[in-house]
């Protein structure tokens, strides 16, 4: 569990682009989580995604030459895809790399909450991506609500708005937490619900990146 609001910020190779290291294995590539967040008028160098991308514009707009993606967008970028990110009004997304299926060729990017089913048992849930591998959802959890998930490969979440209380643990806003294989997750919502990303299933398959 990290609680990234606490993290440090620490700069990276391009002026303007900072990050908070989540989890990382390797060096400037490497499989990462991160919180990455780019100043007003920030960009980063055009680079292609040997290991693909997986991200979430938590404030702000995130543009490259493919389109602007704003707050609440998910977007992936598959190995092989290439792009020029930077952001003319600032913005901060939360960021893995290096954890596709090699072979994964699909491209797309969503609106989370406009993917939302209805509400059962005081969660709502939209399915951003299902593959062999893992499933990639965003959850909104109302006040008091239970989130139960059982997936035997494991579980990630990183908390976007409200609270959840999980075991003796509060996780706010930012809050990052990764549960390994077999280990359930239980959780309830704080006072004002919750809404989160979460993805499941996908550890047995990590790996570091090749050198």
């Amino acid at each position: 569990m990290v609680h990234s609001a606490q993290a440090p910020w620490i700069a990276s190779p391009m002026a303007g682009v900072d990050r908070r290291m989540l989890d990382r294995i390797g060096d400037e590539v490497a499989r990462a989580t991160s919180i990455v967040r780019y100043a007003p008028g920030s960009h980063f160098s055009a680079h292609t995604h040997t290991g693909g991308e997986e991200f979430i514009v938590l404030d702000g707009v995130f543009q490259d030459e493919h389109g602007d993606y704003p707050t609440g967008t998910y977007v992936r970028n598959p190995p092989t895809t290439s792009h020029t990110p930077r952001s003319d009004d600032g913005c901060t997304i939360f960021v893995k790399l290096w954890q596709f299926d090699l072979d994964d060729r699909t491209q797309f990017h969503k609106d989370m909450a406009a993917k939302l089913g209805k509400t059962r048992d005081g969660v709502a849930r939209a399915e951003l991506h299902h593959d062999a591998r893992e499933v990639v959802s965003y959850l909104s959890v109302e006040p008091g609500a239970d989130i139960v998930e059982l997936a035997s490969g494991g579980t990630e979440l990183f908390v976007l708005e409200g609270s959840l209380q999980e075991g003796g643990d509060l996780l706010e806003v930012g809050s990052w937490l990764r549960l390994p294989e077999e280990a359930p997750l239980q959780a309830t919502a704080g006072p004002k619900g919750a809404k989160l990303w979460m993805k499941t299933g996908h550890l047995p398959f990590a790996s570091a990146p090749k050198a």
